[in-house]
């Protein structure tokens, strides 16, 4: 079965040819509710995403999550066997995502104007670092680049030293989210005008889309915002604070109602009535000598007994986890946020669970990353035999 009964996507083809993770993200969330999503890797070594991240009996636990659910095959595009192939397997597709530089698949025979006229329902999702047009679309584009010029960097660090980035590639999954996002808006729309079209995924403009008003901050106000650490001034308190037992807690309390109840919680309710403290602006202009007096209580007392009152008066708190502790929560398990997957070479690997969750179509995970060319006979045995072009 190559797809799952009663899920959104059920009956939906994808033909990946992306590498490395913003076009393969987008495959692994459509995977996820249920499509078709033949990968189609170059023979010899595949998708570079096989040999990153950490390996445990020679397989790439990256590799797992981002290829899971999805049928793998090779094609050799420099060949005309290859490029035969691939055009075989998009006449068949509905969805066909890319992430090669602009202009790589037209070099290949593959561009919108063949794939669309032997396939006119077909959806194109094109990612790369800049777009396909413009003066910088020629340009090579990973996920850092594009976390600098759609404006995150910058925002990201403490405000006395460089840039700093987040622990995932961040530009790269925001790129295949969208990716996704586009990809379902044009079936929707196919569903209506019964054409396909081509979905222009930028990494930079991922990135930039998720940067709320800083460009009319800028262009309006006169502000640049920069880096300001575990905090967004003028916003508080929200920040991380210590405890007695050495543990660290994020605390957001940052509205008027729910700043009275943390007042309450610290015995300290005159803090709501403070001039300081009493409004969001107030609090913003104060922010410093507040997240002061908010550490001074915390670490007095262990993260539990914190935890506890913040609980008690419905303030907006929780520990800074590592898997670890994603692994041992009894939230997490309650809900299988964290899932068990069967895999032939590790016997199971867990991981993130689809989001978003639908009540009556979920998502499943139906397998771990494929072998290279694991599918090979059963996909290229399904298409139709190629047609005599005389």
């Amino acid at each position: 079965m190559t797809t799952v009964q009663g899920t959104p996507l059920e009956g939906i083809r994808v033909v990946e040819l992306g590498q490395l993770i913003a076009g393969p993200f987008c495959g692994q969330l459509l995977a996820d509710f249920g499509a078709d999503v033949v990968k189609v890797e170059p023979p010899g070594g595949g998708d570079p995403m096989r040999r990153w991240g950490h390996q445990v009996e020679g397989k790439s636990l990256s590799w797992a999550v981002i290829a899971r659910g999805k049928r793998c095959v090779t094609a050799d595009l420099r060949t005309p066997e290859g490029v035969a192939t691939v055009a075989r397997l998009a006449e068949q597709a509905d969805v066909l995502v890319e992430n090669f530089r602009p202009g790589t698949l037209e070099r290949f025979g593959l561009g919108w104007d063949v794939l669309s006229a032997a396939n006119p329902g077909l959806v194109l999702v094109r990612v790369s670092g800049f777009g396909q047009d413009g003066p910088y679309a020629h340009r090579a584009g990973y996920g850092s680049i594009g976390e600098a010029m759609g404006g995150l960097r910058h925002l990201t660090g403490e405000p006395d030293r460089p840039p700093s980035r987040t622990g995932v590639s961040i530009g790269d999954l925001l790129a295949g989210m969208h990716a996704a996002f586009g990809a379902l808006l044009a079936l929707q729309a196919r569903s209506r005008t019964g054409r396909g079209q081509v979905v222009d995924v930028s990494i930079y403009e991922s990135v930039l889309a998720m940067t709320e008003a800083l460009v009319p901050d800028y262009a309006l106000a006169g502000v640049i915002r920069g880096r300001s650490g575990a905090v967004l001034p003028g916003i508080a308190p929200s920040n991380v604070y210590p405890t007695r037992d050495g543990e660290l807690l994020l605390v957001a309390a940052n509205q008027d109602t729910v700043f009275r109840r943390l007042a309450a919680a610290m015995g300290r309710p005159e803090l709501d009535t403070d001039p300081d403290y009493a409004t969001h602006a107030a609090r913003g202009a104060h922010q410093q000598q507040l997240d002061e007096l908010i550490a001074d209580w915390t670490s007095g007392l262990p993260a539990e007994e914190v935890l506890a009152r913040l609980d008690e008066h419905a303030v907006p708190a929780g520990r800074v986890y590592t898997a670890a502790d994603m692994l041992a929560d009894p939230h997490f398990q309650a809900r299988a946020s964290i899932i068990e997957v069967p895999d032939d070479v590790l016997g199971t690997v867990p991981m993130q669970a689809v989001a978003p969750r639908l009540s009556e179509t979920p998502g499943r995970v139906r397998w771990t990353g494929p072998e290279l060319g694991a599918h090979q006979a059963e996909v290229v045995d399904d298409l139709p035999v190629e047609r005599d072009a005389s």
